[in-house]
């Protein structure tokens, strides 16, 4: 059972003050099913960068001795080295090294330590993961970072409820595999499509930035590529991006989305005026086996350049 559970416990399992504080405000949890929907509201929704980053300062590199960063609470340190032991096992002297290299080199071109949920995983199998994420643009890894502070997370937070097996725990995170995944809580805490827009030029969130969110709903198979159909379109929800750069509620919060193809558009001539996009459309289509799933649509916007990834 999780009452009585404090601030200091919650830090051990993320290591951000502000998501802690709150997960006691908004505890106690009698699950750990409701204890998770909470972390993710909180941790997504209400936790902002420099909560993200306060997390992340929390974990040591991987091959580092976890009690060797500061401020870390005893618990969080030997949970850490629970979660390596995987990792250190398969480990040689030879690749320890390229590891702590490899991490050296990380750390200079995000400004944070390489965060993956090392539970389960052998040395080459990270050094692998953390080669192939080090070529990505330091906006994305931040998401993807935040992504992976969650599932580690969820793995310590299961620790914390005495009726939880803790090995089949870290089975669970270890399925999701992946680095952007899927909610596996059925009960959603934000709507099934959300956007953030990050500003690429200036190295910031976008904020003020119109977003607009439809569905096409014409009898035909769907758009196709050269024929407008606006009229096809019909009108789900807009807000406007915040501080953060994330969008408020675009539709309302449902279990299972609709399958069908979605538009997503950014007023960006609005946000910069002299910049190449009088405004950004995104068209992406859900399926039948992803209803259950969550659409991120993240921005990544400069004046003469923008893109795009499928996020969770």
């Amino acid at each position: 059972m999780a009452v009585g559970l404090g601030v200091n416990d919650f830090i051990a399992c993320c290591g951000s003050t502000k998501f802690a504080e709150q997960m006691v405000a908004d505890g106690p949890f009698d699950t750990y099913d409701k204890a998770v929907v909470a972390a993710k509201n909180i941790w997504f929704n209400k936790v902002d960068v420099h909560g993200w980053l306060e997390a992340f300062a929390a974990h040591p590199q991987i091959g580092q001795n976890p009690s060797s960063v500061a401020n870390k609470s005893s618990t969080s340190a030997q949970w850490s080295k629970g979660e390596q032991s995987t990792a250190l096992a398969t480990a040689t002297d030879s690749s320890l090294q390229e590891l702590y290299e490899w991490n050296s080199q990380y750390k200079q071109k995000f400004g944070f330590v390489f965060l993956i949920c090392a539970s389960g995983r052998s040395t080459p199998e990270i050094l692998a993961e953390l080669k192939r994420r080090f070529s990505n643009r330091p906006i994305v890894e931040f998401e993807i970072a935040a992504q992976e502070q969650m599932k580690i997370t969820e793995l310590r937070l299961q620790k914390l409820f005495s009726n939880v097996d803790v090995t089949k725990a870290e089975g669970r995170v270890t399925i999701l595999g992946g680095h952007l995944t899927a909610p596996s809580v059925p009960t959603r805490v934000r709507p099934p499509i959300t956007t953030h827009v990050l500003d690429i030029a200036r190295g910031c969130p976008a904020g003020g930035i119109e977003v607009l969110l439809e569905v096409y709903t014409s009898k035909k198979s769907g758009p196709v590529f050269g024929q407008s159909g606006d009229d096809m379109w019909t009108f789900q929800g807009s807000s406007a991006t915040d501080k953060d750069g994330r969008s408020g509620q675009l539709m309302k919060i449902v279990n299972e989305l609709t399958p069908g193809v979605y538009r997503i558009s950014f007023n960006t001539g609005k946000y910069n005026p002299d910049g190449f996009f009088p405004f950004v459309s995104i068209v992406f289509e859900v399926k039948e086996s992803q209803k259950m799933e969550h659409f991120h649509v993240p921005l990544l916007l400069s004046p003469f350049s923008f893109s795009t990834y499928r996020g969770s």
